[in-house]
Formats: structure tokens, sequence, C-alpha cells
């Protein structure tokens, strides 16, 4: 079983079992690295790089704590595997449901949502759909709750609505993690900066997750243009960033 972070109060799931080994065999992902990383911030960073400091209790620092699956495989909502097997590096630990809801911008609101929960910030979970309704979190501590108060968020906001609530991020070197790439639209997409790292020269490199479509496991991606770095991303003024199922402009970047 993983260490699940008790800051996010997420549910840890099952470790493989056998059929679990045999659908890795036979997908030809059966996983031969011999130290798995249990969180983000197990997952080291490029050599000659150290990661960037976060404010302590941030929502940066927050997200190195996710567990990670020993499972590196992405299901589906409905427990089937992903037809592409080959954009993660990672999965995080973390339920997606029964329902094709928890898509890429609802698992970036997801992620969000826990650490405010997690921090007993309940006035700030707040989201808007496309008419600018607001969907604010008010029953406290009731975890049942707030599981039916995310499936009504994820069913009425998406990538539209979420790109006007996030503030635009002038320059990619004002990054930080916690940070969304997103494009609205139907349909858009939405990745979100978990972690960072910097070298002596002041240059940066960072790394993403994302769930898709229909909703899946949310997972970091893969740089399947710099296997030398991968899962890290190079920080490159006015350069797009070309992720395994989604490219992004960086005029993309939000925060919160």
């Amino acid at each position: 079983m993983h260490r699940i972070s008790g800051v996010f109060m997420l549910f840890g799931l099952l470790a493989c079992n056998d059929s679990n080994h045999q659908i890795m065999a036979a997908t030809g992902l059966a996983d031969e690295r011999t130290a798995e990383p249990e969180t983000i911030a197990a997952i080291p960073p490029p050599e000659g790089y150290e990661r960037v400091a976060a404010a302590q209790g941030s929502f940066g620092e927050c997200l190195r704590t996710i567990a990670l699956k020993e499972d590196r495989h992405v299901y589906l909502y409905n427990g089937e595997l992903k037809r592409n097997q080959s954009a993660q590096f990672a999965v995080l630990d973390i339920p997606v449901g029964k329902k094709d809801l928890q898509q890429c911008a609802d698992a970036v609101m997801r992620l969000r949502a826990e650490y405010l929960f997690s921090r007993k910030k309940y006035s700030e979970i707040a989201f808007r759909d496309n008419n600018n309704k607001w969907y604010k979190w008010t029953g406290g501590d009731n975890r049942a709750g707030f599981e039916k108060y995310l499936e009504n968020v994820f069913g009425w906001c998406g990538t539209a609505s979420l790109e006007k609530q996030l503030r635009a991020v002038t320059g990619l070197q004002q990054m930080q993690p916690g940070d969304v790439f997103i494009r609205g639209g139907f349909p858009g997409h939405a990745m979100i900066v978990v972690d960072m790292a910097m070298n002596k020269e002041g240059e940066k490199v960072f790394m993403l997750a994302q769930s898709y479509m229909p909703a899946q496991d949310i997972h970091v991606v893969n740089n399947d243009g710099d296997s030398r770095l991968s899962p890290w991303y190079q920080m490159q003024e006015g350069e797009e960033i070309d992720t395994p199922e989604w490219v992004f402009a960086p005029s993309q970047l939000r925060t919160w």
C-alpha cells in the first residue's frame, strides 16, 4: 500500500495484484525500474538541478506529497485501460470515480479543491461555469458531501470556464508549481505544473500532470521530445510546450 498524503486526505488504492501484472506483461509495459518513486517529490530532478523552494503549506508543496501508484498503467473511469499507454511517466494515486466526469480541467479542479479542503480553507473552494454561476463549497469537513459537490462542479465547469477564472501569468519565468496550462474550448485541454527545479545557471525545468478524455487516472506525462530530461520539460520562453497529447503556447499559462 502506498503512503497516502495526509495533506490531501486522499484514499489509497490497492497495489498491483496478479491480474495487473499479467496485463503489464501482455501490453509490454512491465516495469523494469528497481526503485519506484512513491511520491511526486521522489521523482529525481535532472542532473545538476535542485527543486525550487516551496512555501510551507503552499499548493506547490502539497502537490509534491501526492502518492504514486505502483501500476503505471492509466485506467479509465470504467476500469478499462486507456488506449494510449505511452504518454505517462507515473500515475497519481487519486481515485478517478465511476463516471465520465474527472477529465482534464476537472482533474486540475480536483487537485486544487483537495488542497484547500485539507487546509480547511473551505471558503476558497469555488468554481464558476460558463454563465458565471459560482459553485461554492459550504459543507465544511463533510467528505461525502464534498465528493458530491465535486461531481456537480465537474458536470458544469470545464476548460472554457476555468480559463476565465484563472489569471494569466506574464511569462514562463513567473511559473510556480500549481500553475496551469489551459486552452479553453470544446474540446480544450488543461495540464497542471506539479513540480519545478532549477540549476546553478538559473535554468528551470518543470513537470506536468493531466487527466484526459474519457475520464482517467491523473498522470505525470513523459517528455517525448527530450528523453534525457523526461518527465521534466525545459523552460524556454517563446517556445511551445509539446506534450504527448497536446501542444500549449507559453501564453496559455495561468495561475490561481
